[in-house]
């Protein structure tokens, strides 16, 4: 079997009780550990506030469709090379969107996608986030206001592109595995 990461991942009997008690959460919902949890938890206090940020970001009431969220992350990883991050979150865009096709479609070229002018518009800036944040401008803003953003989702599409570039290089610099479960969920029409 291949590690799931360059560094140790402890046991679960071994993690501090409130690590421990996510992971079996997870574990019952999903049915399986998804591999981020298991090889974060070898920094219990960043592992803390990793999935602190990510619930913020992901879990919240937003002007953003979970799915949207889901589509910035998988457009900004494939940019980012991030294997574990385009194959997770592409499972979950899958399911979210009820469309086995766009996770694909997104990682690859969102440009080419079947998602909506403003779905492009959003990705468009989520990757000038990730990419090439410096040159963003009031223009930017402007473009998104025209596609029906308000000042709070354009933060949300920029908090979650920021966040997930961070997730992108931690997910590289210790050679996150993807679960093989993730590579076939959401992938036929229901």
């Amino acid at each position: 079997m291949n590690a799931i990461s360059r560094y140790p991942v402890p046991e679960l009997q071994d993690m501090p009780a409130d690590i421990r008690d996510r992971i079996v959460a997870v574990q019952e919902k999903a049915g399986f550990v998804p591999n981020v949890f298991l090889t974060l938890a070898h920094r219990p206090d960043e592992f803390r506030a990793f999935f602190a940020y990510h619930d913020a970001l992901m879990e919240k009431q937003s002007g953003l469709t979970k799915a949207e969220r889901e589509m910035i992350v998988v457009a900004t990883s494939g940019a980012n090379q991030c294997l574990y991050c385009v194959v997770a979150h592409g499972a979950i865009l899958r399911i979210r969107a009820k469309n086995p096709l766009i996770a694909d479609q997104v990682a690859v070229n969102y440009r080419k996608a079947d998602i909506t002018p403003r779905q492009s518009a959003m990705l468009d800036f989520a990757m000038k986030t990730s990419q090439q944040p410096w040159t963003i401008g009031d223009a930017d803003f402007e473009a998104l206001r025209a596609h029906g953003f308000s000042d709070e989702d354009i933060w949300d599409i920029g908090g979650v592109a920021a966040f997930f570039a961070l997730s992108n290089r931690m997910a590289n610099l210790i050679n996150m595995r993807p679960n093989d479960e993730f590579y076939t969920m959401g992938r036929e029409k229901r």
